[in-house]
């Protein structure tokens, strides 16, 4: 008990120091009615290897995170997105029958954005690997979204609208950003919650897990 009670506090700083809270997002845009739910993680269902994690430097308060298994082998949702120009799109859809890693971001969420140049490196390795990388903007208000998007002259790495938070509501995540593995039969294999850099050894013995 005394272990579990210390790991809860653990991991409710590291999301506190790293992650961005939904709350504060709609603060930003101006609405709080679509708000997705609290982190449904608790002390009973972190596993072993749920411990925070930091890049050396000054990126120490933004790269930490917490790996959830608790939810593997769930499937992949069906919920629907779009795409920039409005076409809609579904997961499944995007992963065709491959391993897929999903990163819910948004604009006014700092880690967020410091992860994506590693997303982008991930994404164009992914070709490669047979894994495919998608980024699903969780802006209530995405007008400025394609802007922002080319402002980070990303050369791989796409983004989807999901102004409904339709994906967020589903993973049940108040944190961003959150990622989402999962293997080539469509089952989680395990969700990031906080940010990642990506091309570290955290980040690819994950991305190890579904592509192996």
């Amino acid at each position: 008990m005394r272990f579990s009670a210390a790991l809860a506090v653990l991991i409710g700083l590291s999301l506190a120091a790293s992650g961005c809270d939904r709350r504060s997002g709609e603060t930003a845009q101006g609405s709080g009615a679509n708000a997705a739910a609290p982190d449904e993680v608790t002390p009973d269902e972190v596993t072993a290897d749920e411990v925070p994690s930091a890049a050396s430097g000054g990126t120490e308060a933004v790269f930490k995170h917490v790996v959830d298994r608790s939810h593997k082998g769930e499937a992949m949702p069906d919920k629907p997105f779009t795409t920039l120009e409005g076409k809609a799109a579904t997961l499944k859809e995007i992963a065709g029958g491959k391993p897929l890693l999903v990163n819910l971001w948004a604009t006014w969420c700092a880690p967020c954005i410091a992860e994506l140049p590693a997303l982008d490196k991930l994404a164009a390795a992914g070709t490669r690997r047979g894994v495919a990388v998608v980024a699903v903007s969780q802006d209530m208000e995405p007008g400025g979204v394609p802007a922002f998007w080319t402002a980070r002259k990303l050369s791989t790495l796409k983004t989807w609208l999901d102004p409904e938070n339709a994906l967020g509501f589903h993973y049940g995540t108040g944190t961003l950003p959150t990622t989402i593995l999962y293997d080539a039969q469509g089952r989680e294999v395990a969700r990031v919650i906080g940010a990642l850099e990506w091309d570290g050894a955290d980040g690819q013995a994950l991305v190890a897990e579904i592509s192996g």
